[in-house]
């Protein structure tokens, strides 16, 4: 099975309770595991390894008697956990790893992505850089049209933007606001649109960030929107969570100067776009637009390195949220991944 969607599977109860057996032992046998569910055939047993093995969230060694089974992790980040348990308990109930922002969390990204999630990546982007190489200079400027008009209109929904797809095209191509909306909405909108044109306008600019050019995709996205400009200076909540950000700007300053270093020191484009998506979304560098600076810092970075922008257009917003959440609370990026690599395939095949 397709290793990049375990994390949105449900496992059975009993899968469950043999992970987190597994987990907490370090390493377990087939009858230690046996003895520990009670009541249960051996072959039943084999058959859920084997499940648990076909989806890659454990893995077997060793030879006869001596076989164990262990968690399979590709990054301590990428831990499986049942994402409907976990939100069928509101912010209030849900136990948290981190309260606040994690200063040990630069220790150990690395190993994101599994070799073979890089490969398909890598593969599809393949795809992508041969198909634009064919494109007429029109044909492409239409195809980022299309784009630019789905991405605003996707990251603007996430944010609670009430504006439709179709309502969307008329206010970027014809510059005619939607009957109903607060002007805010169009704003947001159209504010997206002058963000990724300033992006097209400087592709190579963002092989290597700076906090300067992070700003001035801000500034774009929250121009004429009321939002203190630069790095905030205030304490911010956030919807859906108890984390709760750091509030001191120094602190912020430190942390995002600490987040580029890391970013650019990376070799590799999708593992820097989704750390970039998600540390700037984490930090919350910004009294209001952490999120839809995130996402056009991430496509920023994929077209810096030649590779296919996202529109997110197929996301729920709903999964999105959650996967941001879950960041925040357990520092486990797995849902995001799966959501990042999923947008990456929508958009090689829908675009260009």
């Amino acid at each position: 099975m397709n290793e990049t969607i375990i994390f949105m599977l449900k496992l059975t109860p009993r899968q469950l309770k043999t992970l987190d057996f597994i987990r907490q032992k370090g390493r377990a046998t087939n009858q230690e595991i046996k003895e520990y569910l009670r009541d249960i055939s051996r072959i039943t047993v084999v058959r859920e390894l084997n499940t648990l093995l076909t989806l890659g969230l454990i893995k077997k060694a060793g030879q006869g008697r001596n076989v164990y089974y262990q968690e399979k992790v590709t990054s301590e980040f990428c831990r499986y956990f049942d994402v409907e348990k976990y939100f069928s308990q509101g912010p209030d109930e849900r136990k948290l790893a981190f309260e606040r922002f994690n200063f040990g969390i630069f220790k150990n990204l690395k190993g994101i992505f599994s070799p073979k999630e890089l490969a398909e990546l890598k593969k599809l982007n393949l795809k992508y850089q041969q198909r634009i190489k064919k494109l007429s200079a029109a044909a492409l400027k239409k195809e980022f049209e299309r784009l630019t008009i789905e991405l605003s209109w996707k990251s603007s929904q996430i944010e609670g933007n009430t504006y439709s797809l179709i309502d969307t095209e008329v206010l970027i191509k014809e510059h005619k606001e939607a009957a109903g909306h607060k002007k805010e909405e169009a704003i947001m909108i159209l504010n997206h649109k002058k963000a990724l044109d300033y992006i097209l306008n400087k592709v190579s600019d963002f092989k290597h960030l700076t906090l300067g050019k992070i700003d001035n995709i801000h500034q774009l996205l929250v121009k004429d929107l009321g939002v203190e400009k630069g790095l905030r200076q205030r304490i911010v909540g956030i919807v859906g969570t108890r984390y709760k950000p750091l509030d001191n700007q120094h602190q912020i300053k430190e942390i995002m100067e600490k987040t580029i270093r890391l970013i650019n020191n990376l070799k590799d484009p999708f593992t820097k776009t989704l750390l970039a998506i998600l540390l700037i979304s984490y930090i919350q560098p910004f009294a209001d637009g952490n999120k839809r600076t995130a996402r056009l810092l991430g496509n920023a970075i994929l077209l810096a390195y030649q590779a296919c922008p996202l529109s997110f257009r197929s996301v729920n917003e709903a999964d999105y949220k959650k996967a941001i959440i879950i960041f925040y609370e357990q520092n486990n990026l797995c849902f995001f991944k799966e959501l990042f690599i999923e947008q990456f395939k929508f958009a090689v095949n829908n675009y260009f």
